[in-house]
């Protein structure tokens, strides 16, 4: 017997089963599509990108902190909130842990210093496995060469019944989308063209039609849309 579930937004998805949803939350890309620019090195995560992807959400008030009156609030503030009630589990690609050739690199510990913004065990997918990386804030980094259906089982099992968090990068999210993994996509189209980089939505033609598909317009510019399982 299934049961619907709520999403943090109070979105209901009936039928789904009461087990943990498989979710993307706060995923940006560009008008054309791409999810991470082209170029991609230690000092620019994001490529020729940089952080034009991501600046609706470094406005918010989430972002900056209830205390910091610059943050806005707004539709960007309440979907950026979303990011991390529920989530129990994160898994992430090797190309969002670090630049390419980070496994080469045994120092190297993720791009986010010694707390991530994780604060669960994030699974990275990479052919280059390595022993657990434990992290101040709860986050401790495990390496698995595994396929998208054996990564989600093995997150869930470590996600105590909560919901795990498909964190990107887009080749990530494709193969999770493709492979009908996920339950509720919250992907964010911001007004640039990058024309170069990794998209995300490469292969997957015809995918709408397994999800309600919502779209919120903010005031920045930026476009909500959201995916959720029929």
């Amino acid at each position: 017997m299934t049961e619907p579930r709520l999403l943090g937004d109070g979105t209901r998805i009936e039928g789904a089963p009461a087990m943990s949803l498989a979710r993307v939350q706060n995923f940006s890309i560009s008008l054309d599509g791409f999810g991470t620019g082209e170029g991609q090195s230690h000092d620019a995560h994001f490529g020729h990108a940089g952080d034009r992807l991501h600046q609706w959400m470094f406005a918010t008030r989430w972002w900056r902190g209830h205390d910091d009156p610059g943050g806005s609030g707004g539709i960007d503030n309440a979907f950026a909130q979303l990011f991390d009630p529920g989530i129990g589990a994160e898994i992430m690609g090797a190309g969002k842990f670090g630049h390419p050739g980070w496994h080469e690199d045994p120092q190297w510990q993720g791009a986010w210093g010694p707390n991530p913004p994780f604060h669960t065990p994030v699974f990275v997918l990479t052919h280059h496995t390595r022993p657990p990386i434990e992290m101040e804030g709860g986050t401790t980094f495990h390496f698995l060469d595994a396929s998208p259906a054996e990564a989600l089982e093995t997150a869930r099992e470590a996600a105590g019944g909560k919901d795990v968090r498909i964190g990107g990068g887009p080749t990530v999210i494709r193969d999770f989308l493709a492979a009908r993994l996920i339950d509720h996509a919250h992907i964010v189209v911001v007004p640039i063209l990058l024309g170069r980089g990794v998209r995300l939505w490469d292969g997957l033609e015809g995918l709408e039609k397994d999800y309600q598909v919502e779209a919120t317009s903010s005031p920045s510019g930026v476009t909500h849309v959201t995916f959720t399982r029929r």
